[in-house]
């Protein structure tokens, strides 16, 4: 929706406690102009918490203001960065958003200037319906981990846990008291890197892997997506694992 309001922001902030949260310059539609692009947000009195966050993006070249919208639009400490995800020469806008939850999710959206107008070619959303995953711990103190949408198993050692860690789950001979089942939560981590040095980034995911309960971690699932033209697609995919002490 264009707006030609220059009033919009300062009315809101007077009506609605809205604040330029961040803002950043950037030519995110390539014409070699920079725009401005704002997140705005509803301050919470006596609270680091936003409502109403809102992508505003200020016309290089017009003053024109633009609204992009984000389904999940409420939460903490809302970020931005400005860069080429797409290889299209312009910025394209990386959003995230902490929501506060125990399992230290994130809202993420990936905004690009495309056929004239702004679109949305990632959101956590959509990620997390596609990158799920089965955790069943094995007996001889393994967990195995299956990704269904890459079709790959990994296979975690429980050996460096302590010993009132690992005798709570098993028998003296490594065998299974009773099966458990883990999980991996939502998207917790999504961040640029630039991995081919050539200018165009890729997105480095990250989703944390639980065992008997969220507090205990047995890792993350870290999954590289790269643009290819239409979507972001899986590149390649690993799972970290915690060290112990030497």
């Amino acid at each position: 929706m264009q707006l030609n309001l220059q009033t919009v922001l300062s009315r809101q902030m007077i009506f609605n406690r809205t604040v330029i949260v961040t803002s950043k310059q950037g030519d995110i539609d390539g014409d070699g102009t920079k725009e401005h692009v704002f997140l705005t947000a509803n301050k919470t009195p006596d609270s680091p918490f936003w409502r109403n966050i809102t992508l505003v993006i200020q016309n290089g070249r017009t003053n024109q203001y633009e609204q992009v919208p984000m389904k999940n639009n409420t939460g903490y400490n809302p970020t931005l960065f400005l860069g080429d995800f797409t290889g299209n020469e312009g910025d394209d806008i990386l959003v995230v958003i902490d929501t506060g939850g125990s399992g230290g999710s994130i809202y993420a959206y990936v905004f690009s200037y495309l056929n004239g107008q702004f679109m949305t070619i990632f959101n956590s959303d959509s990620f997390n319906e596609s990158f799920q995953y089965d955790v069943h711990y094995e007996n001889q103190y393994k967990v195995k981990v299956n990704s269904h949408y890459l079709k790959e198993r990994y296979i975690l050692d429980l050996t460096y846990k302590e010993q009132e860690y690992l005798s709570e789950i098993y028998n003296n001979d490594g065998i299974l008291k009773a099966p458990i089942e883990g999980w991996v939560n939502p998207l917790s981590g999504l961040y640029p890197v630039d991995f081919n040095r050539d200018g165009i980034y890729e997105l480095e995911a990250y989703q944390r892997i639980a065992g008997r309960y969220n507090a205990d971690s047995l890792g993350f699932v870290q999954t590289v997506l790269k643009w290819n033209g239409k979507a972001f697609a899986p590149d390649r995919q690993n799972v970290a694992i915690f060290g112990e002490e030497i």
